[in-house]
């Protein structure tokens, strides 16, 4: 081969590896096509270029996903009256929904495992935790740095895990600091759940309010505000 003809092929593989390079680098959007983004309250969800979203899930309102987060298949992050912030690294799996409240922010740090059909409602995740799955963590709750809930466990409201606890498979925890119950002692957690205000926390009744009435009413006067609702199109999800 002629030394003209070598360089000039150098140079084509050179380009190449250029062009390869460029494209690896872009780092396209990896919102999948589909999937649902919805204008809350005036709010628009906010997703990192590297993050991904599956075509079936669903981000409402005052949402934020950090960067190589994925929101996997018919996950829900909705803002009811309270953000949604979610930290990088994380993984909300297939069915979870992760909701802010009013008086309650719900944020995740980085490096979360949100396991299929857990619940997160108005809480905070400080980072570096996972969540089983279909565990609960309530409104006012905090998991320090490392802790975890297993399987199926509850983290009741107002209630604060410190970092490293394990909350184990089935199991209840209340207070601060959280103490561990098995779910069939329930007197044990009713106990517990007394000074929490489990019906102000929640649903934002007093001693006096009939239960489930007044708890229906006032959920259906708040999430009346969903009827001023707007899609976002796809090619303004970001």
């Amino acid at each position: 081969m002629a030394p003209a003809q070598a360089f000039a092929l150098v140079r084509l593989d050179a380009g190449r590896l250029t062009q390869m390079t460029a494209q690896q680098d872009a780092s396209p959007r990896t919102i999948a096509r589909g999937a649902l983004f919805v204008e809350h309250r005036l709010k628009r969800p906010k997703v990192a270029a590297t993050a991904y979203v599956a075509p079936n899930a669903v981000l409402c309102g005052d949402v934020t996903v950090g960067a190589h987060s994925r929101i996997l298949f018919g996950a829900v992050i909705t803002a009811e009256g309270g953000p949604v912030t979610i930290g990088d690294n994380c993984i909300v799996m297939e069915n979870a929904v992760v909701r802010g409240v009013p008086a309650h922010p719900t944020v995740l740090g980085d490096h979360v495992l949100v396991g299929p059909h857990a619940h997160l409602s108005g809480c905070v995740i400080e980072g570096e935790s996972r969540i089983a799955t279909g565990a609960v963590v309530f409104n006012g709750a905090r998991l320090g740095r490392g802790a975890e809930v297993e399987f199926h466990a509850v983290v009741g409201v107002n209630t604060v895990v410190p970092p490293g606890m394990a909350v184990p498979m089935g199991w209840f925890a209340g207070g601060d600091p959280a103490q561990l119950i098995p779910a069939g002692d329930w007197d044990a957690i009713a106990a517990l759940l007394g000074p929490l205000d489990y019906p102000g926390t929640v649903f934002g009744v007093g001693e006096n309010d009939r239960a489930m009435p007044d708890i229906a009413r006032r959920y259906a006067r708040g999430l009346a505000v969903h009827h001023r609702d707007n899609i976002v199109p796809d090619a303004l999800h970001g």
